[in-house]
């Protein structure tokens, strides 16, 4: 292998400038930003150079070094190095590396300029961590690391107690699914007795053990260990029902909301279904595939009636995530994986897109209060626009190809699925018009909004770029890299770009034409309502649902009411019978005993001659006195 040297270079730079940040440089805001900057943008540039030398395929797909060995537990710290781990790390660093430069602009008046890079750094280096790690082991600690720093990101502006609060939502609620996760892989080293990905993989092929064991049970212990592994991927990924973290994640810095919810951290959840989908039994995919796809309704459904410009977003990231996991879940992996680079292209654009409108308006992020920005911001209006159309699906831009991929699979797998996936199209192209139509093309509606301007080009440029890739990012040539990763053999697509530009139309034909169709009924609803209206009309056509539509169908309250209260009822009883039973009559009562006896014989034991003839003159009174009596 050419230049092996470079994938752990990529890994552990943004890690060395965490760290020389947070040491040395924090007192220099320029300095700060520019480490941080630095390390993903060379990490980008290694990755590139490093496929150029090897291709996406290298002849040694796998480097490692001996971390554990501890009995017959063998752990290496070893990279996993092909096509999916590669173009992951392109994506991570590709549009962090954006997200970080836009970053230098947006959060130049902040007073903790240098903790915020810092932070940003120790968040590509856990989600490289993820992506390149070879076996279940390393990447849960990478796991973790990732909670662990977006909890310092979400949480940036602590001195807020909604911020705080939302870090330690997410942080707790992740917690729940990587629970799942550790047991998985704890199930897995106790069937397979290894933890290295390729290790997994080679037992489960060859079906090492199931002779002695009934195949039924086997089969149904691979089910339950695989759906608890994809209890990790729920709590990173936001789906159903532990979905609740991340539109709480929203007070964070815009910059930080574009990373998680595009890229990274969100994505990180589907990157690991699709890195281990051997794993997973037919049983277990159905259960994935309903859960991501009610995942996409549910969401898109709550976006529909949000008014935080950043709320919308985060709702749509949520959905989108649901098209993803349905994609693993109907045996395409590939299209998932597919779909998060688009999307990682698209969201992140339209997340900076927000930010650029909410640098303009002081903080503003209500689009009740916007209007009339198309003409005031033009750039930022364009790009957005750009996303907005690749969101929704709108050929050619690139999120067509990825979810034209999705439904075509769901077409073949599951009518039901398909139905759904296209609703979901409808929708998101509904909500994503509705904010564009209220926003950007209605009347100024505050004085903020009419006296915004133009975000500076520290701000625009990334957006420049990510529209770029959001419009041509379909026909790249993705879909095949990653085809031909999970189907080696005969599989075909085509290479030139007039062939991909036209392929969803001559592969899947139906699910093309139904893509179009939804996202044509929901453009023209969106136009129906929203064009030049003053106040959201909805409310008034659908009553009660569009309460129950602002107020995220009310599961933080039905989360309050069940699993928090209950969860405080259990710390108060275990609290009282710890207080009283254990440390008040096991410990305290014990104690107080022990040393009323001790008191009682320190009175004897005086060490006072006289007192001691005195005791012994009584005793023998009283043994006398008690013979004599009798």
């Amino acid at each position: 292998m050419k230049l092996a040297f470079l994938p752990w270079l990529i890994l552990f730079l943004p890690l060395l400038a965490a760290a020389w940040i947070m040491l040395f440089t924090r007192a220099n805001r320029c300095r700060s930003a520019a480490l941080s900057i630095s390390a993903v943008v060379l990490g980008f540039v290694g990755t590139l150079t490093f496929v150029g030398a090897n291709g996406f395929h290298p002849v040694q797909p796998e480097v490692s070094v001996t971390w554990l060995a501890v009995g017959g537990l063998d752990i290496a710290f070893g990279l996993r190095l092909d096509a999916l781990s590669l173009l992951m790390m392109l994506v991570v660093t590709g549009v962090g590396g954006a997200i970080h430069i836009y970053s230098w602009g947006y959060m130049e008046e902040d007073r903790c300029f240098s903790r915020y890079f810092a932070s940003l750094s120790l968040f590509t280096f856990s989600m490289l961590g993820v992506v390149l790690a070879n076996n279940f082991l390393q990447m849960f600690i990478f796991w973790e690391l990732v909670g662990v720093s977006s909890y310092l990101l979400i949480g940036f502006w602590y001195e807020r107690a909604s911020a705080a609060d939302a870090a330690k939502k997410a942080f707790l609620t992740n917690r729940v699914g990587d629970f799942g996760f550790l047991l998985g892989i704890l199930t897995f080293w106790g069937l397979a007795g290894s933890l290295n990905f390729e290790a997994i993989k080679e037992w489960m092929d060859n079906g090492i053990g199931f002779g002695s064991t009934d195949p039924i049970i086997v089969q149904s212990g691979l089910t339950l260990a695989g759906l608890l592994v994809f209890c990790g991927a729920m709590g990173k990924s936001a789906q159903f029902p532990l979905h609740v973290w991340l539109p709480d994640a929203m007070e964070g810095p815009t910059p930080v909301s574009a990373l998680i919810h595009a890229a990274t951290m969100v994505a990180a959840g589907v990157y690991m279904l699709s890195r281990t989908f051997f794993i997973y039994t037919p049983d277990a995919l159905s259960v994935i595939a309903w859960v991501g796809g009610f995942t996409a309704l549910l969401a898109a459904v709550v976006a529909v009636q949000q008014n935080d410009i950043k709320r919308i977003l985060a709702y749509s990231t949520l959905s989108q995530l649901g098209y993803m996991v349905m994609a693993v879940g109907v045996y395409a992996p590939s299209a998932g994986m597919f779909h998060l680079v688009t999307h990682a292209f698209f969201k992140a654009l339209l997340f900076l897109g927000a930010g650029s409108v909410i640098h303009a308006l002081h903080h503003e992020q209500d689009i009740w209060r916007m209007g009339g920005l198309r003409r005031r911001m033009p750039v930022t209006f364009w790009t957005f626009m750009v996303g907005t159309l690749a969101l929704a699906g709108v050929w050619p831009f690139s999120g067509f190809f990825s979810k034209d991929s999705i439904l075509a699979t769901a077409q073949h797998h599951s009518p039901a699925l398909f139905v759904l996936g296209a609703a979901v199209a409808a929708l998101t192209t509904f909500y994503m018009f509705r904010l564009v139509f209220v926003a950007f093309l209605g009347p100024e509606r505050t004085s903020e909004a009419s006296h915004a301007h133009e975000s500076p080009w520290v701000m625009t440029w990334p957006l420049r770029l990510l529209a770029t890739f959001s419009l041509i990012g379909g026909v790249l040539g993705i879909e095949g890299l990653l085809t031909g990763f999970y189907d080696p053999v005969g599989s075909e697509h085509p290479n030139g770009l007039a062939a991909q530009v036209f392929y969803p139309f001559a592969h899947a034909p139906v699910a093309a034409s139904v893509g179009l169709a939804s996202v044509a009924a929901g453009f023209l609803a969106a136009h129906w309502l929203y064009r030049n209206v003053a106040e959201d009309p909805l409310p008034a056509r659908i009553g009660a649902l569009s309460r129950w539509m602002r107020n995220k169908f009310y599961f933080d309250e039905l989360y309050e009411a069940t699993v928090i209260r209950l969860q405080d009822t259990a710390a108060t009883v275990i609290d009282w019978f710890d207080r009283w039973l254990v440390a008040g009559a096991a410990v305290r009562g014990t104690a107080g005993v022990t040393r009323l006896v001790g008191q009682a014989l320190r009175l004897v034991q005086t060490g006072s001659l006289q007192t001691y003839t005195f005791l012994f003159v009584l005793g023998v009174a009283i043994v006398l006195f008690a013979v004599l009596g009798r």
